[in-house]
Parts: C-alpha cells; sequence; structure tokens
C-alpha cells in the first residue's frame, strides 16, 4: 500500500524527514518504481543535494520486494572513484569496508535516510577537498593554503573529455552574521553570502595568471531583502590571491547589506 505521495509508508516518512529536517534545500527530482509486484508504489528516486553552490544528483534505490534492506545510493558519472564506505590499506592496497550508518540499518527509523545523505556527504566534501589537493598546479596549492582555516568552504573538481579541467570554491563570507542584523524576520536556515571562485587548471607555470571567475551568491530567502546582483564586485588586483581578495570584499558587502537594512 503506497502513501498519499506514491511512496511506500516507510520510505515516505525517511524521505520526509529528510526533506524537512536538512540544513540545505534538498529537493526530489524524479521517482519511480522498480518493483514487478507493486509497480504503483514508487521504491527510488533522485536527490539535488545542494553542493559547492551548485547540486549533485544521487539515485536512492530501495527495494520494495525486500524492505528490510538498506538503499542502494547511486552517485554521478564524474565520480566513480568516490568508494564512501571503502578503505584502502596503504601498504598492501586492499579495499576493505567501513563501519557506517548501513551497519546498523532499521527502516522503521524515519531518520535513518537523513543519516546516510549527511554522511555521504561529509564524505564527498572529504572525497573533493582529495581531488583538489592532487591537482599539479602551483598556483591552485597555494591558494588552498592561504584558505583551509576559513571555516564552511567547499570545493569540488571537475574534469571531462568535453569541457576543460576547473576548480571551484565555495567560500562563505564569515565577517556578517545577517540573522543578528535582521531580529525581526523567521527565517528557517542561517542567512548566508557567498563567493564563487572558479579556478582554470594550469599545467604550466604562468608569471601573472588571470583572476579567477567570481561570482556572489546569497541564500534564497536574503533575495528578497538585499539583491545580491547589484553588488559591484572589487577588482582583483595582478598577484593578488583568494586570501588577501576576501577581507576587501567583506567590508564592502558590510557597508552594502547595513546601508540596505537600515535606509
Amino acid at each position: 500500500m503506497s502513501s498519499p505521495d506514491g511512496f511506500l509508508p516507510f520510505i515516505s516518512a525517511q524521505l520526509h524527514y529528510l526533506l524537512n529536517h536538512h540544513r540545505d534545500s534538498i529537493k526530489v527530482e524524479q521517482a519511480w518504481s522498480g518493483s514487478r509486484y507493486n509497480p504503483g508504489s514508487f521504491d527510488r528516486f533522485t536527490l539535488l543535494i545542494p553542493y559547492c553552490l551548485d547540486y549533485i544528483k544521487w539515485d536512492i534505490i530501495y527495494n520494495a520486494e525486500f524492505p528490510l534492506a538498506p538503499p542502494d545510493v547511486i552517485f554521478g558519472p564524474e565520480d566513480e572513484d568516490f568508494h564512501p564506505f571503502h578503505m584502502v590499506d596503504g601498504e598492501l592496497g586492499d579495499s576493505r569496508l567501513v563501519k557506517s550508518c548501513l551497519s546498523d540499518w532499521n527502516n522503521k527509523d524515519p531518520s535513518r535516510l537523513f543519516a546516510l545523505i549527511q554522511e555521504l556527504r561529509d564524505k564527498y566534501m572529504s572525497y573533493q577537498k582529495k581531488r583538489v589537493g592532487e591537482v599539479d598546479d602551483d598556483r591552485l596549492k597555494f591558494e588552498i593554503s592561504t584558505i583551509l582555516s576559513r571555516e564552511g568552504i567547499e570545493m569540488h573538481m571537475s574534469s571531462g573529455l568535453e569541457k576543460p579541467e576547473e576548480v571551484k570554491f565555495a567560500v562563505p563570507l564569515t565577517d556578517m552574521n545577517i540573522n543578528k542584523m535582521v531580529d525581526a524576520r523567521s527565517w528557517r536556515h542561517e542567512q548566508k553570502i557567498y563567493l564563487q571562485v572558479v579556478y582554470p587548471v594550469g599545467r604550466k607555470y604562468v608569471s601573472a595568471p588571470s583572476a579567477p571567475r567570481l561570482k556572489l551568491i546569497s541564500t534564497l530567502e536574503l533575495k528578497s531583502l538585499f539583491s545580491i546582483d547589484d553588488v559591484k564586485l572589487p577588482p582583483w588586483l595582478d598577484g593578488m590571491c583568494l586570501a588577501e581578495y576576501l577581507p576587501h570584499l567583506e567590508q564592502l558587502l558590510q557597508r552594502q547589506v547595513i546601508l540596505v537594512l537600515f535606509s
């Protein structure tokens, strides 16, 4: 028997818990059934999970005919080397399973999918950080070394046959607590402004590398109060690094946000 949303009841309970409790605005892109005996009930779906100011797509595959089993997760084609629950022994090269929230799966616990997605997203962050750290680009290595102390930075390495390699950073601008500035507004999530920074991966030394691509992005609710698209970014000077650029940007934004809020 299906729930009103078309999912089997235990899947529906886990999915609703995830969508209502996760700090990010996760979305369901599509849902379908893989059951021969109950084709009218959904037991698999695609999640759009915010990451690095974009979305990653993961297919969550339950099995309606084996409801006690945990779901399988299929990652995107770019992440075929992402094996979150396998650890490779450095000396022997052997792969072994590591303990995870799948080890004590309980399909009657509505929070289990939430715990799984959170654990996988944390491991995905570490996986992408490792990939970016292995890039053979001196400029990128230097940039990473100067900003790692900042909290909340996410990074993503993209590559493919039809597009150039590039590394993207999502940098929360931490010197601003917008929620404290606007006590009267009841926002579900903490409001933030991020700087998206995109570096092309260069294999050769360049004495004067070009500026990265820069874009400001704010959380959705903040857009109703403050138009981030109207902010003119300060210039990126020759020889500048991200650690030098960020304080200037945060001071500029601080002044503009205060001007909007109290004008």
